[in-house]
């Protein structure tokens, strides 16, 4: 059977990326740093107060090696704090208040992704979505080829619970976007195929999902979904992309067959695009919490290197799992000029 967590693992060993926690004061970030160190999934190093961290290294228990920066005492400090200044000047930022800003861990965290001293970064177990973001934002930058920065959940469905449909589907955006226009939602399902290929090295199928099906009801919601499919279809009319769907009709072949059969997607959709956070959201949690999912993120896209979002009420298990893609995503992130 496909197993997509084991081939992500696999992968992400093989290119062996340097990944920094922001928020390394955290028992469950250190203990799924270690974790993911002790697996070789990548090189780890947490930020925070050295004693802060040898305490909840010791109370780990894990046998592994990871790196530890406080940023205060830090040797590159006056290095990010030029970086941060050179990012954000154009802004009206000083240096005076770019050395306060570089602290953060967070700006930190960033700033040694964007100067090359790590390859990625994850934060959000105590940071919250909107802090999080911005930092990634400010610091790394959005790539220019991506409309917007978006996210997205990799749904991981096993053999027991969901037969012939286990393995990896994505759900976007569920973390990020809360009302999307045309243009983001044509935006976040293109960017959502490229990271389904890119993490699950699979053709991706891109489902619109909607409360229709080709038509059964009229909505302005549905006008604006139709014309994200459109534009998407004419950016990239070699993708397999269809809607408006609703969610049977995407992912059920036999409800397919008889709600839209004429759908390039037949019921075997990968990718499904939501047409606001508030339903994206809601669905991720329940195909996760009575569904019996595995639910992978948020995972951002659109930036020009990984920076990734970790939910509140993560586990250890969900900063290993997230340290895997943030490698996969560093290990395919193409060099190129951010936009502050």
């Amino acid at each position: 059977m496909f197993d997509p967590i084991a081939l992500i693992h696999e992968r992400a060993r093989a290119s062996l990326q340097h990944i920094v926690l922001a928020e390394g004061e955290d028992q469950r970030v250190v203990e799924g740093g270690l974790m993911a160190a002790q697996s070789g999934l990548a090189k780890i190093t947490v930020l925070g107060q050295a004693n802060v961290v040898a305490d909840l290294v010791s109370k780990a228990g894990i046998n592994a090696d990871i790196g530890q920066i406080d940023p205060v005492t830090s040797s590159l400090r006056e290095e990010m704090a030029e970086a941060f200044y050179q990012r954000r000047k154009h802004k009206g930022v000083t240096l005076e208040q770019a050395k306060v800003a570089a602290l953060d861990p967070l700006n930190f965290a960033a700033l040694l992704v964007h100067t090359g001293h790590a390859d990625g970064t994850i934060a959000g177990a105590v940071a919250t979505t909107s802090d999080t973001v911005r930092a990634a934002l400010q610091v790394i930058g959005m790539h220019p080829g991506a409309g917007a920065v978006s996210s997205f959940f990799l749904m991981i469905l096993n053999e027991e619970r969901h037969g012939d449909k286990a393995g990896a589907i994505v759900f976007a955006d569920a973390g990020l976007t809360i009302e999307p226009t045309v243009e983001q939602l044509a935006g976040i399902a293109l960017a959502s195929a490229d990271s389904f290929q890119t993490l699950v090295q699979q053709e991706p199928r891109v489902g619109m999902l909607s409360f229709s099906t080709m038509g059964s009801a009229s909505h302005p919601s549905i006008d604006k979904l139709n014309a994200a499919k459109d534009l998407a279809r004419a950016q990239r009319p070699s993708l397999t992309l269809d809607g408006e769907l609703q969610f049977d009709a995407a992912y059920v072949p036999a409800v397919a067959a008889s709600k839209a059969p004429t759908s390039q997607i037949q019921g075997d959709a990968n990718v499904f695009i939501f047409p606001s956070l508030v339903a994206a959201n809601i669905a991720y949690k329940i195909a996760q919490r009575i569904g019996g999912a595995t639910a992978i993120g948020p995972i951002l896209q659109g930036l020009t290197k990984p920076a990734n979002d970790l939910s509140r009420g993560c586990s250890a298990k969900d900063v290993f799992e997230l340290i895997a893609v943030t490698a996969l995503q560093a290990a395919s992130a193409q060099p190129e000029t951010a936009e502050p």
